[in-house]
């Protein structure tokens, strides 16, 4: 499995080994002809070369067939070149976790504490351009503050490009990906308010601007949507388990229209709301999905890997297993209607919740070809899936704990 390039975590940086390659200028190739890959319309993929997602592409696979870099010249590798995020907010970063996406020779990431969106010239580090908001009280009480995992790239094909980020106060935002001006036709003037329509309580909207939610994660663009998860304060700190509800929805890419919302504590006439006994599921909250959001295109599903309820290791305010708290969950990519779902602890008081991907595979499996989708948990345990069924490949045998 071969990286072409490699990123640290205080700066970006580009490591690269001595070969020749294109001279760069913005997105246009100087001196010398346009590589056949940057050429043509279509859509981006780790097979031209690039990096169009988070994870390389929806499965989770985090693989690229480059092999200029291998083993045996890994030991010659030289910085190329650096960017230091330090001007991109108030005061420097102190955890820079973004993985940048990279199409037709331009990076496109997240950097600062105000979580700006910067393109860069993948071969000389240059700066193409920069954007940002400044959301004052609103990102101040942010979940999730700090640059996040970086940004998402959707085209159209015939060169409609674009740029879709979660910014720190939770707004959704489409940038043009050529000159990373806001694109007014999307949403209000360019932005989606993430926190109208996300609840507390029975069905109570929280607060717009001090109302606890956030995400870091990129939204995962499938086909002309982009889906978003929410995310809480980190480690056990909700005031009361009364917190805010998890949701994901999906979004038009173009304009911003919401398609689908997925409750992760089902209401009343919801599948799995008995579960939350006594009619705790209005007394409770968080159930996030906080990290990547797998997909597969092909089968049309989109898989939610969902955390802990409130309040992490307590459990006394809600009786009953309480779907969909850690669990792996598949829903409809056009309607976000559940069609599978698989919960790896019932009545969670552990805070195992799901910190990893998805990973969707292609695999055999006692002479069978099989689709899966595999689960790391913080249980030490991978579980896996026909993921179109949600059959467990090999036996899963539950235990009580009591």
């Amino acid at each position: 499995m071969s990286r072409h390039h490699l990123l640290s975590a205080s700066a970006l940086a580009l490591i690269a080994a001595a070969f020749v390659a294109p001279q760069v200028s913005g997105q246009m190739f100087v001196g010398t002809p346009v590589p056949a890959q940057y050429t043509g319309q279509g859509q981006p993929s780790t097979a031209k070369g690039e990096w169009p997602a988070n994870a390389g592409d929806n499965r989770g696979t985090r693989y690229s067939p480059l092999a200029q870099i291998n083993a045996a010249n890994f030991n010659q590798l030289q910085v190329a070149w650096r960017f230091k995020t330090d001007a991109f907010g108030p005061y420097p970063e102190w955890k820079l976790e973004g993985t940048p996406v990279m199409v037709k020779g331009v990076l496109y990431t997240t950097a600062g504490t105000r979580r700006s969106v910067i393109a860069l010239d993948a071969k000389t580090g240059e700066l193409i351009w920069s954007h940002s908001l400044r959301e004052g009280k609103r990102a101040a009480f942010a979940a999730r503050q700090l640059s996040g995992r970086g940004v998402s790239y959707w085209t159209d094909g015939r060169g409609d490009e674009r740029i879709i980020y979660v910014t720190t106060g939770y707004r959704l935002v489409a940038l043009n990906a050529k000159t990373g001006a806001i694109i007014e036709s999307f949403g209000d003037k360019g932005i989606v308010d993430l926190k109208v329509g996300v609840y507390r309580g029975n069905n109570q909207q929280i607060d717009l601007e001090t109302g606890e939610v956030g995400v870091h994660s990129t939204p995962t663009i499938v086909g002309n949507i982009a889906i978003v998860g929410a995310a809480f304060k980190e480690g056990a700190t909700v005031e009361t388990h009364n917190n805010t509800k998890g949701v994901v929805r999906a979004y038009d890419v173009r304009t911003g229209k919401q398609v689908w919302r997925f409750n992760t504590i089902p209401g009343p006439g919801e599948f799995g709301n008995e579960t939350w006994e006594n009619g705790s599921w209005a007394t409770n909250g968080n159930t996030g999905v906080w990290n990547e959001i797998a997909a597969d295109e092909d089968l049309g599903l989109v898989y939610l890997p969902v955390e802990t309820p409130t309040s992490d290791y307590y459990g006394g305010s809600r009786p009953g297993s309480n779907l969909y708290a850690e669990s792996l969950v598949a829903v409809d990519m056009n309607t976000g209607q559940r069609k599978w779902h698989f919960q790896f602890t019932h009545h969670p008081v552990w805070n195992f919740d799901m910190a990893a991907m998805p990973i969707l595979a292609d695999v055999t499996v006692a002479g069978r070809a099989r689709k899966v989708v595999a689960q790391p948990t913080k249980q030490g345990w991978l579980y896996v899936f026909d993921r179109a069924t949600g059959e467990p490949i090999w036996p899963i045998v539950e235990r009580s704990n009591t």
